[in-house]
């Protein structure tokens, strides 16, 4: 993790002050069924991620309490619209507060305008992968995120995408993305990603959710190997039998307390 030495970071983002201290399933029987408690799950650039990784989405969030020895926070930094061929950038405007040393991950949720949809052009892509790529450049990011619940007729756009920021990044930089169960599940199409590791998102899962979650109690893994390093959950769905090898990401519907981060911490001893 690239770490910058501060005490209190100043960001202006379209006139509002953004205070920051310190910012620092497929599942497949292939051959036989993979344990997932032995499947390797680091790669070299997230090793220095701490186990659990708390979101912090687009409210007031004071994590001061935490141990950064212990626990990492992903932060919402940018949420991005697409919306006919223009690319729309809201930054984030609410003030996060984290200890020194703190390593994060800047998120940047990518969202489609339903009624003007996209028209996920060459010059649409390119404006798209600049603002994510741009995230890197915050102080103390060493991560970047990608949040896309890309439709199966947007699937080629996104990996697109995802090959562009992922040149624009300096090699340091690890790229993840959040990804819906199914497509960990049922197909491969994230296994030739650029990516440093596909989180899959347990948690307000549609249709097959039960089956999903009742194929990784019964020891079964994810088909895609970049969903094999974690496990994306919420505080208000807990997920038991998941790998402890495993680097958990967590989301909170409700403000993050002392109690609610500590009961995480509990829960992977």
């Amino acid at each position: 993790m690239l770490q910058v030495p501060a005490k209190k970071l100043i960001l202006a983002l379209l006139g509002v002050t953004l205070l920051l201290a310190s910012l620092a399933f497929g599942f497949s029987k292939v051959s036989s069924v993979i344990s997932r408690r032995n499947t390797p799950v680091t790669t070299a650039r997230l090793d220095q991620l701490p186990r659990v990784i708390l979101w912090a989405w687009e409210r007031p969030t004071d994590l001061r309490f935490i141990d950064p020895k212990e626990t990492g926070v992903a932060f919402l930094a940018r949420t991005i619209r697409l919306r006919s061929g223009e690319v729309f950038v809201r930054p984030r405007l609410q003030p996060l507060n984290l200890p020194e040393s703190t390593r994060v991950v800047a998120v940047a949720r990518v969202e489609t305008d339903s009624v003007n949809k996209p028209e996920l052009s060459d010059q649409q892509r390119q404006k798209l992968a600049d603002a994510i790529a741009e995230m890197a450049r915050l102080p103390n990011v060493a991560h970047v995120q990608i949040d896309f619940d890309a439709t199966l007729t947007e699937r080629k756009f996104y990996r697109e995408v995802i090959a562009d920021v992922r040149r624009r990044l300096p090699d340091p930089i690890s790229l993840s993305i959040t990804a819906l169960a199914s497509w960990c599940t049922y197909d491969n199409w994230l296994s030739d990603l650029p990516i440093d590791e596909a989180v899959p998102m347990l948690f307000r899962m549609a249709g097959d959710g039960n089956q999903i979650v009742n194929r990784l109690d019964s020891g079964e893994d994810f088909m895609a190997p970049p969903c094999r390093h974690s496990y994306g959950v919420s505080t208000d769905e807990p997920r038991s039998n998941l790998s402890r090898g495993r680097r958990l990401y967590v989301f909170n519907p409700d403000p993050w307390t002392e109690v609610s981060v500590h009961a995480i911490l509990e829960s992977r001893k």
